[in-house]
């Protein structure tokens, strides 16, 4: 069952509650205008894969393949030059943690790891993509066709696979 929280944030655990309220006391982040901080915050749907203090990552809604996902840090930066330098190591190990797990759960040979600063940044909050990668899958170069899950629950599955090999 879902309760009234102070603030009007309902659903969410005791520390997500005190993160939102932290993140909209800091100056320059404004959580109602970036879809990652919604995502990030409850907010808004999306297929969670791994979250902790530190960065939560959710599939792609577009993916280049299935099992696409990103990783966003919890704070807000639009930028990597934009993030606290205390903060780059830990967000990095979650991108790490992720493309590790990604071939034994997803059955693909290797990881294809970007990041996008302003140019083709299509969501300004830092967020780098980890993409399932099997030879012979035509990704080349930096042109992206997007695919589509063939449904919510295709998605789903996707997402607790990672799940359960970030947590094995």
């Amino acid at each position: 069952m879902r309760t009234r929280r102070a603030g009007g944030y309902r659903g969410l655990a005791d520390r997500d509650v005190a993160w939102l309220t932290r993140m909209r006391t800091r100056k320059g982040t404004a959580i109602s205008d970036c879809v990652f901080c919604d995502i990030i915050a409850g907010l808004q749907p999306a297929q969670i894969v791994l979250a902790d203090e530190s960065a939560v990552a959710f599939l792609d809604a577009r993916p280049v393949f299935k099992g696409h996902v990103l990783v966003a840090p919890r704070e807000h930066a639009e930028t990597l030059a934009d993030l606290r330098c205390e903060a780059v190591g830990p967000y990095f190990l979650r991108v790490q943690r992720v493309s590790a797990v990604m071939p034994a759960a997803l059955g693909c040979q290797g990881t294809f790891v970007a990041e996008n600063n302003v140019v083709s940044q299509s969501v300004p909050h830092l967020h780098v993509h980890v993409v399932p990668r099997t030879r012979g899958d035509g990704l080349r170069g930096f042109f992206w066709p997007r695919q589509r899950y063939d449904s919510p629950d295709e998605a789903a599955e996707y997402a607790r696979r990672l799940r359960a090999a970030l947590l094995g």
